[in-house]
């Protein structure tokens, strides 16, 4: 009997440890200040995929495209082909203009840049697709390589191949994308 007391206490232990283990993401107070780099360069870098974000991908005027994105920007999503103009033509579909944010209203976590490379850290909330009561946070990257002319050459993310269509968690984006 004191063995199984010992087991039940250690496996209910256990389970509170699991469900309470993660500590999700927590988005920084100030981007801006993530902007600042000793490195003009880095800085610029940085400052581009930033007004990227917040203009085009989430302010959705996409006729500023060009101003940041390379006509042969290479996209490394398994979900979209390569190209500027294949970006906008999907893009467009999905994302109309909307007023432009001074911040980017995902949760960002982190701006880092070394040299021609800016990595963005957000936080995304999801849905575990095998127990769809469970809700928990993933920390998301995007990786933007910028060319000579500064603009955006490259782009990289964790993301598997899209379920009906949507990113992983884009059914939680309206908490954050008003």
């Amino acid at each position: 009997m004191w063995i199984r007391t010992w087991l039940w206490i250690a496996a209910v232990w256990v389970w509170v440890s699991i469900a309470e283990a993660q500590v999700p993401p927590a988005p920084a107070a100030d981007q801006l200040t993530m902007l600042k780099s000793g490195d003009a360069r880095v800085q610029r870098n940085k400052r581009i995929v930033f007004d990227f974000w917040r203009i085009v991908y989430e302010g959705g005027h996409a006729e500023q495209a060009p101003k940041y994105m390379a006509a042969g920007y290479i996209q490394h999503n398994p979900n979209m082909a390569s190209g500027r103009e294949t970006w906008l033509q999907f893009f467009k579909k999905v994302r109309p203009p909307r007023p432009i944010a001074d911040h980017i209203k995902a949760p960002v976590v982190s701006i880092i840049a070394d040299r021609d490379m800016v990595i963005v850290l957000t936080a995304r909330k999801v849905r575990d697709r095998a127990n769809p009561a469970h809700i928990y946070y993933i920390t998301w990257f995007d990786g933007f390589r910028i060319d000579e002319n500064g603009l955006i050459a490259e782009h990289w993310d964790p993301s598997e191949m899209w379920v009906e269509g949507k990113p992983p968690g884009a059914e939680f984006f309206s908490e954050w994308d008003r």
